[in-house]
């Protein structure tokens, strides 16, 4: 078996876990024999009481009708005072530079939701390691800075370490997947992390708070692993949906089947 052309880290979102972003992305998988995505499981454990209410954990899963999971939902820090401190959010650093150290380099990154912030921290942070000695090794960071990075349905986050990780920017090329109907991660509350993104491109579906997975998106998606610039077609086979790094307002054509 030959040796895969790029490796991906995968993380995914809050309430979700390796095993489950996996599955979620099995169609992806397939479409990139020569890619090697991996999959982290957070470090936190979720109890009952940090999970979101049942009527939203399909919004929160990433899935439309989600099964009782059989292995442990997680998260990549839990929050705390309306939102503004990711408790636990060093420890899953920690996890992260021991990954990054011991499994190889990886070309880029991609996250969906808490996942989706995380890659873009995770994205900043390779960029000026000196900014979080903790990620530091001998003086020198423990990976060097990441190709490209993918976030579907990401944010800018309002924790203090977190939000100094990408003030005022960052600049590995990004590709930011928005819902138009998303009422978890609002367009407006992506705009948050698009603004600190200098080399951003955003794409836009007509869903709510998954990672698209119709066979245009697939395709794309695929594509831009392979080949990660704004060269690549959309999924609408259009120039990317960018106007800067403002989200674009005109409608998005639904891609059928």
């Amino acid at each position: 078996m030959s040796s895969p052309q790029k490796r991906v880290l995968c993380l995914h979102g809050y309430s979700q876990n390796a095993n489950m972003f996996s599955k979620k992305l099995a169609a992806l998988r397939q479409q990139l024999p020569e890619v090697e995505l991996v999959f982290i499981d957070a470090p936190h454990v979720l109890q009952p009481v940090d999970l979101p209410a049942p009527s939203q954990m399909g919004y929160f899963s990433g899935f439309d009708s989600e099964p009782p999971p059989k292995d442990p939902q997680r998260g990549w820090w839990k929050t705390q005072n309306v939102q503004n401190i990711a408790a636990g959010l060093e420890v899953t650093l920690t996890l992260l530079r021991d990954v990054l150290k011991e499994q190889g380099v990886f070309n880029g990154v991609l996250g969906f939701s808490q996942g989706a912030v995380l890659a873009a921290l995770l994205s900043g942070l390779l960029e000026k390691p000196a900014m979080y000695p903790s990620f530091l090794e001998d003086g020198k960071a423990v990976h060097p800075p990441f190709e490209f990075c993918i976030s579907f349905a990401g944010y800018k986050p309002l924790d203090p370490l977190g939000a100094k990780l990408l003030t005022p920017n960052f600049k590995t090329p990004t590709l930011h997947v928005i819902g138009l109907n998303d009422i978890i991660v609002t367009p407006e509350r992506a705009q948050s992390l698009i603004d600190a993104s200098l080399n951003g491109r955003v794409e836009l579906h007509d869903g709510g708070h998954f990672v698209p997975s119709k066979t245009a998106w697939r395709k794309f998606l695929a594509e831009y692993i392979r080949n990660p610039s704004d060269d690549v077609p959309g999924p609408n086979g259009k120039a990317p949906a960018t106007n800067g790094s403002t989200l674009v307002s005109e409608p998005v054509t639904p891609i059928l089947e």
